[in-house]
């Protein structure tokens, strides 16, 4: 900012007797409004409640409380009174700004006399707070007037700098709709778009085992802990699950893995088919199928039993899998990479360059040891890391999320890159921009109650995926994606997303979007 626009932000800065001169005394011509807060930390509910209260008036007047009188929290304000007054000033909707000196707005409010004073919902919700039956009376003395603001604004900065910070999430998805022109019909007939994709999985699989028991006691006289088997269940995880999900979006799916000569290999068989996926193994009579076996007593996993065989794969199974590879007609082909053999620096360029050309290519590196990396696939349509990894990929650790995300997409070479960032929702980076400044965006979560993470990866993967294919659009692709990974953590277990799951969620969305009733997402 030149400063020519600085000098002209600062003059809306005023004493309370120079903006009672300004705007004289009552009755006005003009009405005048008024907002009262901390504004410690300026957000979108803090706009959404100042544009609210322009409405209501002709001149606008944000009075902020001072440095002296903010006690509440540890290290405040966050943003010192000078600051946080510019940053007022700096809004287009407000007219003027005062700093209060005083504890309570109610001796400004006697003096200035506003004609409206504009309050949060919170202030109301649940009965009048004695605060603002304070301010009532001054008001009424003089013939003022309250205004509550709607109560889907949330505007209090405490939440935000004490990392609890306040549901915007629907504010973000809104202007970034509003800005790629993407309406919510735009998203439900994207999803009655993915039946029928053809999509060819090729991955590795586990078989997720969870053994419960109960506790029985310690050996007195070694350090053994002493248990009674209840139950062991099995699920199709790693790649078969991504299989899995793709299929319950509505895919055409085919999947490729090696599995062991065992009864599990049977298990998975017998599941995919139940699901509609059309697997087509290549058995490895020298290895297991991979298990981990979770022991599980009074809710707390105690220890994990894995029986797997990282060898890479030999050349004579390397060789059929590339032909399953070009020869497996498909929209989209899915690397799903978890280093138990398929993958490897080795493997990769060779699995790579046996993909028919003009098929959607897609890579997504789900390794928690350290010799993944998601960036052995070069040149992919789409790569889904989560923080962690793509940290590993670049070995960086000091750099903050949007640098990392732009480096991992640019030494990729991918065309869309979507980071995967937990409860923090997604960062998405992509080559066909509109504009540069539109290269990345970001959606938060729109998980509401989170039962279990474990899976919201693999929802997200799938629904990006047949979405990018369908529409070409990154937007449409990332927020189907996350919604499906939100509709996933609302729920125990590793469970297949479907599209009418997705498309509840985004009406509940809209529904928030428009403050319609049940607006909770």
């Amino acid at each position: 900012m030149d400063k020519a626009s600085k000098d002209l932000v600062k003059r809306k800065i005023k004493t309370v007797d120079e903006l009672c001169k300004a705007i004289g005394p009552r009755p006005r011509k003009k009405k005048v409004i008024m907002c009262h807060g901390t504004f410690d930390v300026v957000h979108p509910g803090h706009v959404r409640h100042l544009l609210y209260a322009k409405t209501k008036g002709d001149i606008l007047v944000a009075s902020l409380t001072c440095d002296a009188h903010i006690t509440k929290a540890n290290l405040r304000p966050f943003v010192p009174e000078e600051l946080r007054a510019f940053n007022l000033a700096a809004l287009e909707m407000v007219d003027y700004v005062i700093i209060d000196r005083d504890p309570t707005p109610l001796k400004n409010l006697a003096v200035i006399q506003p004609d409206y004073f504009a309050k949060g919902y919170e202030y109301v919700d649940g009965g009048i707070n004695p605060k603002t039956q304070e301010e009532l009376k001054v008001l009424e003395a003089y013939g003022g007037e309250v205004i509550f603001t709607p109560g889907d604004i949330v505007y209090s900065s405490s939440k935000l700098i004490e990392l609890a910070p306040p549901n915007i999430a629907t504010e973000k998805l809104m202007i970034l709709m509003d800005a790629e022109k993407v309406t919510f019909d735009d998203l439900h007939a994207a999803l009655n778009k993915l039946k029928g994709i053809r999509v060819h999985v090729v991955g590795d699989t586990i078989i997720d085992s969870y053994t419960h028991c109960s506790m029985i006691g310690g050996v007195t006289k070694t350090p053994t802990i002493s248990v009674r088997f209840e139950e062991k269940t099995d699920f199709s995880g790693g790649a078969a699950v991504v299989a899995k999900h793709l299929r319950a979006a509505g895919a055409d799916v085919t999947f490729s893995t090696v599995l062991g000569n065992d009864a599990l290999k049977d298990f998975v068989l017998e599941d995919l088919a139940k699901s509609g996926v059309k697997c087509v193994p290549v058995i490895d009579e020298t290895r297991p199928t991979t298990n981990k076996n979770a022991i599980v007593a009074g809710g707390y996993r105690m220890l994990k039993i894995d029986t797997l065989d990282n060898r890479s794969i030999s050349d004579k199974i390397l060789e059929r899998m590339r032909a399953q590879i070009s020869d497996t007609p498909g929209d989209a082909i899915v690397f799903s990479d978890f280093r138990h053999g398929i993958f490897n620096r080795h493997t990769i360029p060779l699995l790579t360059a046996a993909i028919p050309p003009k098929v959607f290519r897609v890579a997504d590196s789900q390794v928690a040891s350290r010799w993944g990396n998601i960036l052995e696939f070069e040149e992919f349509d789409l790569i889904t890391p989560n923080e962690r990894e793509a940290r590993f990929a670049l070995g960086d650790q000091d750099s903050v999320v949007r640098p990392l995300a732009l480096e991992l997409h640019r030494r990729s070479k991918c065309k869309t890159l979507i980071l995967k960032l937990g409860d923090r929702g997604i960062i998405t980076y992509r080559s066909d921009s509109p504009v540069d400044f539109r290269a990345f965006f970001t959606i938060d979560t729109f998980a509401g109650n989170v039962v279990d993470a474990v899976g919201a990866g693999d929802a997200l993967l799938a629904y990006s995926t047949l979405a990018l294919v369908a529409t070409k659009n990154d937007v449409i692709a990332s927020i189907l994606g996350n919604m499906a990974a939100g509709v996933e953590c609302e729920q125990d277990g590793n469970w297949p997303v479907t599209p009418e799951h997705v498309a509840k969620k985004i009406e509940r969305v809209k529904a928030q979007v428009e403050y319609g009733p049940n607006n909770h997402t």
